[in-house]
């Protein structure tokens, strides 16, 4: 009795947990590929779970912050979907590496031209956007998603400090600390550094050469130097023992 009670009771935790924890991992969420520092670009992912047994997922819209506009957003290719860039007229103008923008990307909606995201199944939507605001932690998104039988979720609460998730929360970007090159100059220098690094490995090896052609040509000419020797010897002897022959005979 006591088993079975233990495993009954085990049972109602865990489907307690899953009840739990279901809303959770069916939030539209957005995460970077990386890391997103602030002052920098980045590519995104918007992720979009499916959450109805008899509906697919036929619409997405991602809503862009208005408090913080971004210059460049750029949408990856998804088979299955047509995707529609909407940008409006900033009421003050960007300054981006020392260009003043007139407009940013206010929308972003991704409409399916098959039959989207089916029950059981979930979507990324990637996106390169920048360059990222230095003046705060985190960016929020407003997603609006559309389901195939005209039902519409609005995931745009936002979440307040000291209290609980709310039922459909905005997707939110956490920014990283900002880099000290935002264009990936750190890749740039760690290549010239190897090339450094190439060419003092190339002068080494060339002296390494040098020295070893200089040692061979030393070893040559001590060589010859022996032989030449050798020869000068041989021919003193002989000269030596024709000098007494001739001498014996007169």
């Amino acid at each position: 009795m006591k088993a079975s009670r233990i495993a009954a009771t085990g049972v109602v935790a865990a489907s307690a947990v899953l009840v739990l924890s279901g809303p959770a991992f069916a939030h539209v969420s957005v995460q970077p590929e990386g890391t997103a520092a602030k002052g920098g670009y980045a590519t995104v992912n918007f992720k979009v779970p499916n959450e109805r047994d008899k509906a697919s997922t036929t619409k997405l819209e991602i809503n862009f912050p208005a408090d913080h506009p971004l210059a460049s957003v750029m949408p990856q290719p998804v088979d299955g979907w047509n995707v529609k860039v909407t940008k409006s007229k900033l009421d003050k103008p960007l300054e981006v590496h020392g260009d003043k923008i007139n407009e940013a990307v206010t929308k972003v909606t991704w409409t399916a031209d098959g039959k989207g995201i089916q029950p059981g199944f979930f979507q990324k939507f990637p996106l390169s956007i920048g360059a990222l605001p230095e003046d705060t932690d985190e960016l929020v998104f407003k997603a609006i998603q559309t389901y195939s039988n005209d039902e519409v979720v609005r995931w745009i609460e936002t979440q307040e400090k000291g209290e609980e998730e709310p039922e459909t929360p905005a997707p939110v970007l956490a920014l990283s600390a900002a880099t000290d090159d935002h264009h990936g100059s750190a890749a740039s220098d760690d290549d010239a550094d190897a090339e450094k690094g190439e060419e003092a490995d190339d002068a080494k090896a060339a002296a390494s050469t040098t020295e070893a052609a200089s040692a061979d040509s030393s070893d040559t000419t001590a060589r010859v130097l022996g032989v030449v020797g050798i020869v000068v010897g041989v021919a003193g002897v002989a000269f030596g023992v024709l000098a007494g022959r001739r001498r014996t005979n007169a």
